[in-house]
């Protein structure tokens, strides 16, 4: 009895091990993903304001990477690739495929894990100021509303003839395991 406790001991603690590890590895890539894409953008942003004339090229690069979101009095600021696969979303905030993009007409999907970049999200009010800086310039949203919807309701995400974000993220934001719902931030462009 008691060399199997002591292997059921041994097997916990290695468990344990491996879990905190993988968490720790995945933290470490994001937040190493986060600072070299973000130098890669200021790197192409400064070189984009410097060019003359300036360049109207599509606020998707090559590599994926649309810009980065900031939400100042939250503390937020994350950088926004094409895509939400999980590997998108563990390193970076992800750009709804099909949804629009900053400057143009439409409403532009945004999505990240609650329990990584967009954890902040809980404390968000109506008149809050969301700043999403691209290649050809930086946009201004005001938040609008607040809701949780289920997962399915895609209809959040339909344009209206404005310029729209709509920022979405796991809802409760204190639940273990895969969220029921899905918490969704809507902003307005401010000039």
């Amino acid at each position: 009895m008691s060399r199997m406790l002591h292997y059921l001991q041994w097997l916990a603690f290695t468990l344990s091990a491996t879990l905190l590890s993988y968490c720790a590895v995945c933290l470490v890539d994001a937040r190493l993903f986060q600072r070299d894409a973000g130098l890669e953008f200021d790197y192409r942003r400064s070189a984009e304001v410097s060019a003359i004339p300036p360049s109207t090229s599509a606020n998707v690069s090559t590599s994926g990477l649309i810009g980065r979101l900031g939400i100042p009095r939250l503390g937020v600021s994350v950088i926004v690739v094409e895509g939400t696969s999980n590997s998108v979303l563990r390193r970076a905030a992800g750009h709804i495929s099909g949804t629009g993009l900053p400057g143009r007409p439409g409403n532009i999907g945004i999505s990240a894990h609650r329990d990584t970049f967009f954890r902040p999200l809980r404390n968000i009010r109506s008149d809050d100021l969301i700043t999403f800086t691209t290649l050809t310039g930086e946009y201004r949203y005001r938040v609008v509303s607040t809701r949780i919807v289920s997962p399915d309701n895609v209809a959040v995400l339909a344009p209206d003839g404005g310029e729209i974000l709509t920022v979405v993220t796991c809802y409760p934001f204190y639940f273990v395991g895969s969220a029921p719902d899905r918490f969704i931030v809507r902003a307005e462009r401010i000039l």
